[in-house]
């Protein structure tokens, strides 16, 4: 794929969603972090469930540590994987209250740090939450990379890196959000929704559907 083909393909998906974001419902970036962290191997609608009482009840490191680990677990339990995502969220909230004042670092190594934080999650921080030309790849992202032949690599962060070189300055904050929502609602993973795409034209995907 070339570079006027990708510049059209990042401008029809701007034009069609000029202020993309997460679909993750948060009010701070530490609402976003934890958001994030329980969001994986679980879908964000159910995740929104959930933090949507919680954060009513406890939306600081210190409220959820005063939860507790069984109290925070009453929230999550709808939750795939709850238990060890509110031990990862326990023991985040007390490393964010010990090492940084209580507040998100705006730092991919301390993130990093963070339990149950890793790239992707440090990347959805840094973008959302601050703004950061970060792309954080998922299966989504990968997905849709690879089919349309926008930015190809093996594994998620050679995609990450293709992807960081190939999308101009101008569309890498929001590049993000618009390949994700692409991948959910429109190149999904069984059958892409190719005669309903905006982009099909420009896709070099070679078993197109209906």
């Amino acid at each position: 794929m070339n570079k006027e083909k990708r510049l059209e393909i990042l401008t029809r998906l701007r034009d069609d969603n000029p202020n993309p974001t997460t679909e993750l419902n948060f009010s701070s970036p530490f609402e976003l972090l934890i958001a994030v962290l329980l969001s994986a191997q679980a879908t964000d609608v159910g995740v929104n469930k959930a933090t949507d009482k919680l954060y009513k009840v406890a939306n600081t490191p210190q409220a959820i540590l005063d939860l507790g680990l069984d109290g925070l677990k009453s929230y999550i339990k709808t939750i795939g994987l709850f238990n060890t995502k509110a031990e990862n969220t326990i023991k985040t909230c007390q490393m964010l209250v010990d090492l940084h004042g209580g507040e998100v670092p705006e730092s991919r190594e301390a993130l990093e740090a963070l339990p149950g934080v890793g790239r992707k999650t440090a990347n959805v921080v840094l973008n959302t939450a601050f703004g950061w030309p970060t792309i954080a790849v998922d299966t989504h992202i990968d997905r849709v990379s690879n089919r349309t032949k926008f930015a190809m690599g093996k594994n998620v962060v050679e995609v990450e890196q293709k992807l960081l070189r190939v999308v101009p300055k101008e569309f890498k904050v929001d590049v993000h959000h618009w390949l994700i929502l692409h991948g959910r609602y429109t190149c999904v993973a069984r059958k892409p929704k190719c005669g309903s795409c905006i982009i099909e034209d420009l896709c070099e995907f070679k078993d197109k559907a209906e």
